[in-house]
């Protein structure tokens, strides 16, 4: 697991205050309250991950940074994966979510939980501890909930919350499941109270009526106080959130989203965006921060903050050992170094995914080729040359690479030992056009 250090080591008098310089904290209840639980013997507090989908992406992962900020700081974490809320789904502001079948969600949930245990610490002084709020929710009866849970809710106050208040004004409406969701959701905070004295609930800025929801509950059932605050929604440098609902899907689970894709998206990010996401995504010490964004603005074209960015999240995520063969990967794609046979096939596959080409039926593959197929038809078979005799005047002039060896002669065939794990061939035409085939 990547290190991590405590707000001490960042430089910094108090965990709360390293939140609110990195912009981690967007809606909280009072500060002064909270800073005085923070500072003062270690509390415990959770998050909840409804199990809506395979895998978390990283929307999630910035509340996962936040318990782990805290967990760093001895505070105890409870990870709580909605068995029972991830059956019904928040409501969200573009309407109804599908129910996903029982054993379906239950799946989910494990690949949820191990997940988050290679992100929080699970061992030593202040382990992560998980639950699932299946566990008392199906032990309740309706009349049972109405009664102890519900009769505390009040109408009016679950209509203006946001997303409630939008999706009643929309065309599509809101059910009572997904309406009920905030009651779920503030039994939880209470279960968790009553049951490990639960004191703190963190979660996305847009779940700041579902948390608000659990921490009325408890002071009207128990007559305590007790603190929620929210993250802030992260977007690109054109407003445009990151998340599973926009499209574009950057998930954790490197079956879904490979090592080597992930990595690249945090190398491609612009320079405009590298203060917030250093400060949000990375555990790096604020005078380290600072040096990278300055030598963004001074030295742009050198990418160490980029470079220093997508090695720590990918290698928090990830670990070091998939984070560094993507590294690797990309090297020897283009012959900067490294060593093309000694990438596993999965990163392969997912370094040159972009250079399918597209079929007559509109669809994508890899090129195809054969054994004894000489290596100028591959190469117009993979896009790099319009002709096969532009492909030999090339190779002529010695601008042609298999596998980064330069092909010697026009007549050069492919054999079965240039498929790099039996499958792929790459075949570079200078030093930056890069095709691939693959063997039939």
């Amino acid at each position: 697991m990547a290190h991590v250090i405590d707000f001490k080591e960042a430089g910094f008098d108090s965990v709360l205050e390293e939140l609110e310089w990195r912009g981690l904290i967007s809606q909280s209840t009072d500060r002064d309250q909270l800073a005085e639980a923070l500072n003062g013997e270690p509390i415990t507090y959770y998050c909840g991950f409804d199990p809506t989908a395979a895998s978390l992406h990283i929307g999630n992962l910035v509340a996962l940074i936040n318990m782990r900020h805290l967990q760093a700081a001895g505070h105890h974490p409870i990870a709580l994966v909605g068995g029972a809320t991830g059956l019904i789904g928040d409501p969200r502001q573009s309407g109804e979510r599908t129910l996903n079948p029982k054993d379906v969600v239950a799946g989910w949930a494990d690949r949820l939980r191990r997940q988050i245990g290679g992100i929080l610490e699970t061992e030593g002084a202040n382990p992560v501890r998980f639950v699932s709020n299946y566990d008392w929710t199906a032990q309740m009866n309706v009349i049972d909930f109405l009664r102890d849970v519900g009769k505390n809710f009040r109408l009016g106050t679950m209509l203006a919350k946001d997303t409630v208040a939008r999706r009643l004004n929309s065309e599509e409406g809101i059910s009572f499941t997904e309406f009920s969701y905030q009651v779920l959701q503030g039994n939880d905070y209470l279960h968790l109270f009553e049951e490990f004295g639960c004191t703190l609930q963190i979660g996305g800025n847009d779940q700041w009526g579902n948390l608000t929801s659990g921490m009325d509950l408890i002071r009207k059932v128990k007559g305590e106080s007790v603190h929620v605050f929210t993250s802030p929604i992260i977007t690109d440098a054109t407003g445009k959130k990151f998340g599973k609902s926009e499209g574009n899907a950057v998930w954790l689970d490197g079956t879904m989203l490979s090592p080597y894709k992930f990595y690249q998206f945090w190398f491609n990010r612009p320079d405009v965006e590298m203060e917030n996401l250093l400060k949000v995504f990375t555990f790096l010490p604020k005078a380290e921060i600072e040096r990278l964004v300055e030598e963004s603005k001074t030295n742009p074209g050198a990418r160490e903050a980029q470079r220093t960015l997508a090695w720590e999240v990918t290698s928090f995520v990830h670990g070091e050992a998939a984070t560094q063969a993507a590294i690797d990967a990309s090297a020897a794609l283009f012959g900067r170094g490294g060593d093309l046979a000694g990438i596993d096939e999965a990163t392969l596959e997912a370094a040159i995914d972009g250079l399918k080409i597209e079929t007559e039926d509109g669809g994508k593959e890899f090129a195809p080729a054969s054994d004894g197929e000489r290596i100028a038809e591959a190469g117009v078979r993979a896009g790099l040359f319009k002709s096969v005799s532009e492909a030999r005047k090339t190779i002529k002039a010695g601008g042609v690479y298999l596998n980064n060896a330069r092909v010697e002669s026009e007549d050069q065939p492919l054999q079965s030992a240039d498929f790099l794990h039996g499958r792929f061939a790459l075949i570079r035409r200078g030093k930056k056009a890069l095709g691939v085939v693959e063997r039939h």
